[in-house]
């Protein structure tokens, strides 16, 4: 499926929005706690030329995977550090989490008017961007909150822990962070082994999105690219 040049169209269709709504999200929270590096970096834009990575884009249209540029933030802005920086973090998934429950919902209905005439799933562009969309804003949630290397999960975690193993998970993380994250990418592809991001991101992503829509998410995305 990810040689369809009509996959790769709907999954630019629905990534762009996705990775851009992450990061204007992470760059309005923190601008209303106080931080005004966002808006200085003219972040606080939906505009995708603001957000959008050239490499990541590429990654976008010429693989299953993408990214943007990452908001800058300073955390000394914030009348709480390390609340504030815990709390701008966190949006970024949330605003994934929000918008794959608001595209799927709108799936949802869109089936239950057609439940007479299912065969309007084959081939339907509309059904195919809204099964992607779905299916790529619970992976980019459930990915990001990893606690590994750049990730948003690092954060967020590092948040609730003891100050004392705060400083040590710290210290672990920028030893070993990006190093274990790109071993769990690689071991697939490079190291023939298990793909273990499957079974905590993609596998619990397509079971979220088929809880929202109410149908086989991947069924539904297949029918819709008509494959």
């Amino acid at each position: 499926m990810i040689g369809d040049p009509r996959e790769a169209v709907v999954r630019l269709m629905a990534l762009v929005p996705a990775l851009v709504l992450h990061e204007f999200a992470h760059g309005y929270s923190a601008y209303r706690m106080g931080d005004p590096t966002p808006k200085a970096q003219g972040r606080l834009t939906l505009n995708p030329l603001a957000h959008l990575d050239p490499i990541g884009t590429l990654m976008i249209i010429f693989a299953p995977i993408g990214w943007a540029k990452p908001v800058q933030v300073n955390p000394y802005n914030f009348r709480d550090p390390a609340k504030g920086m815990m709390i701008s973090t966190a949006c970024g998934p949330l605003s994934n989490i929000a918008q794959a429950i608001f595209w799927g919902l709108i799936l949802r209905v869109l089936i239950v008017a057609n439940m007479d005439n299912l065969e309007f799933l084959e081939g339907n562009i509309l059904v195919a961007f809204l099964a992607m969309a779905v299916l790529i804003n619970f992976v980019l949630a459930l990915f990001n909150l990893i606690p590994l290397g750049p990730l948003d999960g690092h954060h967020i975690l590092q948040y609730f822990l003891p100050y004392r193993r705060q400083v040590e998970y710290t210290h672990f993380n920028r030893q070993y962070g990006m190093i274990m994250l790109v071993v769990l990418l690689a071991i697939p592809y490079v190291f023939d082994g298990p793909n273990i991001l499957a079974y905590i991101v993609f596998y619990p992503a397509v079971f979220l999105g088929s809880m929202v829509i109410g149908w086989p998410l991947y069924g539904v995305l297949g029918a819709g690219l008509g494959i």
